[in-house]
């Protein structure tokens, strides 16, 4: 593993250990080179996963990889201020990388992730789902945002 400091490509690992979740192995390092410690996380990747964008005015689809810091930012993003533990955001992301793992298919849209999104906060947070839902579905006017957020029920944050 390369050091994230000097760029050393061998580290010792210190420490492994499960997440709470049990969906990764969270591995503390140290680097040989510069003896920094650093964390890493191994995961599970059960297939290539590529999500299919349009291309907006230019027309056309574009491919990139599935990227989970992405998904786990703008959801970030969406609870931000919001009484929501990081370990439920993760695992959201993890439930939905999951599902698209399993779907059988390599290609997914980003509408199709832009909607499981919005299930899981849904269920989550009534104030994320409507933040999210004002980027994702690009309300353009204010009004677009109160009939949205006119038809959202309140749902509890304890569990």
């Amino acid at each position: 593993m390369r050091c994230p400091f000097c760029g050393h490509d061998d580290s010792q690992v210190k420490d492994s250990r499960p997440t709470e979740d049990g969906a990764a192995i969270r591995r503390r390092r140290q680097c040989e080179g510069c003896a920094a410690r650093f964390t890493t996380f191994e995961r599970i990747q059960l297939r290539e996963l590529f999500v299919l964008k349009s291309a907006g005015s230019e027309g056309g689809v574009r491919r990139e990889p599935f990227d989970r810091e992405k998904l786990l930012r703008s959801l970030s993003i969406a609870t931000r201020k919001r009484a929501i533990e990081a370990g439920r955001i993760d695992k959201l992301v993890s439930g939905i990388q999951r599902r698209l793992e399993t779907l059988g298919e390599n290609d997914v849209t980003s509408k199709r992730i832009g909607e499981m999104v919005m299930d899981g906060l849904k269920g989550l947070d009534s104030v994320a789902y409507i933040r999210f839902a004002s980027v994702y579905r690009d309300f353009s006017e204010a009004k677009d945002f109160e009939a949205f957020a006119g038809s959202v029920e309140e749902v509890g944050r304890a569990e």
